[in-house]
């Protein structure tokens, strides 16, 4: 069972999580620096979360068809929970099949460094979501 019970939890959890992150001055500027339409799309409950990080700040979508993104991530919730937590190495996990990509993989390798400060922050942000 996954622990997310439902899309609309998924939404709160880990799109409230990537607001957080557009907003921490560490990691927010780097991001926007990107330039990327960042998708992700998640199953088991489904969902897919866009970000926008073209203009001067993120701009958040949930279940969009209409933006065309540049970077696309697909997987099982609990997989970018297992990431989150930094559980799950990108690389390995792109190799097996539980993340797929679709765009540029040296864009999206490249934003490893830029979320480093995330794996410390999700633990803490877990645990005040009653997770």
């Amino acid at each position: 069972m996954s622990l997310f019970k439902s899309a609309a939890e998924l939404q709160d959890v880990l799109g409230g999580f990537f607001e957080l992150l557009a907003k921490d001055p560490n990691v927010g500027p780097k991001l926007l620096a990107s330039k990327l339409i960042l998708k992700f799309v998640y199953r088991e409950p489904d969902l897919s979360i866009t970000i926008d990080l073209t203009g001067e700040k993120a701009i958040f979508s949930f279940n969009d068809h209409a933006k065309k993104p540049i970077v696309e991530m697909s997987m099982k919730a609990d997989t970018a929970h297992k990431f989150w937590l930094g559980e799950l190495n990108l690389v390995i996990a792109l190799a097996r099949r539980e993340m797929v990509a679709k765009g540029p993989i040296p864009q999206i390798l490249k934003m490893l460094p830029i979320i480093k400060p995330a794996y410390k922050l999700y633990p803490d942000y877990i645990k005040q979501k009653g997770l």
